[in-house]
């Protein structure tokens, strides 16, 4: 791997690398929008996002310059391949974020449902996944990508138990329904975030192994363990 360390690459490696931050910092803020009820803060994040968007297409740019210019060997071309599909993700991290934001506005011109517990809690595990993903992307450390994938059953958990207490509360009072709906929609972000971080995963996986483990259950069996 380390040929990999010319200019060329890492360029494309660090615009990647601060594409993830961006999009980390960007899910960060739309969650404390929604904690503390900041329209301000969640327009910061909404109008932010066109920072994602182009950091996307100059890693693509950069991806098709270099497989152009450099007719790479299968290596490189798996690292350039999987840095652009990683860039895909984030982008729609960035798209959730901005989701995320838009509805704590909507929610914020309400009283609070409940307590904001359990959302900021996956928003912690899957900002975890992420940057671990990306770190593998680095480091190109499988065992770390695959605890990534097996953390996805954490997030997923969190969710459906959100989803039955936020039905409770729709069942129990009709007044809540519009704000239980936005926290669905909410969690469900947050639970989107958490399988783009798996895909970024499954990717570092491809680039040690050279092998596809997507739809797969092979890297999600057993314990999640790995760093948090």
């Amino acid at each position: 791997m380390k040929r990999f360390f010319d200019t060329e690459l890492e360029t494309f490696r660090s615009k990647l690398i601060v594409m993830g931050e961006t999009a980390i910092e960007q899910v960060h803020a739309a969650v404390k929008a929604l904690e503390e009820g900041s329209p301000a803060l969640a327009g910061q994040v909404i109008a932010a996002d066109d920072k994602l968007d182009r950091l996307e297409v100059e890693i693509d740019d950069e991806a098709v310059r270099y497989m152009n210019l450099r007719a790479p060997v299968a290596s490189d071309l798996r690292l350039v391949i999987v840095g652009m599909k990683a860039s895909h993700d984030l982008e729609r991290v960035g798209d959730e974020a901005t989701s995320i934001a838009k509805r704590s506005i909507k929610l914020g011109a309400e009283p609070p449902l409940k307590a904001y517990i359990d959302i900021p809690r996956m928003a912690t595990i899957a900002l975890e996944m992420l940057r671990d993903a990306l770190d593998c992307f680095l480091q190109v450390d499988e065992a770390k990508a695959v605890a990534v994938c097996r953390r996805d059953a954490e997030v997923d958990d969190l969710n459906r138990q959100l989803y039955r207490e936020l039905t409770s509360f729709m069942v129990e009072d009709p007044a809540t329904i519009s704000r239980a709906i936005e926290l669905m929609f909410v969690s469900k972000s947050i639970e989107r975030i958490a399988d783009h971080a798996t895909n970024i995963a499954e990717e570092m996986i491809y680039l040690s192994q050279g092998k596809d483990v997507r739809h797969t259950d092979e890297v999600k069996k057993g314990p999640a363990g790995g760093q948090a």
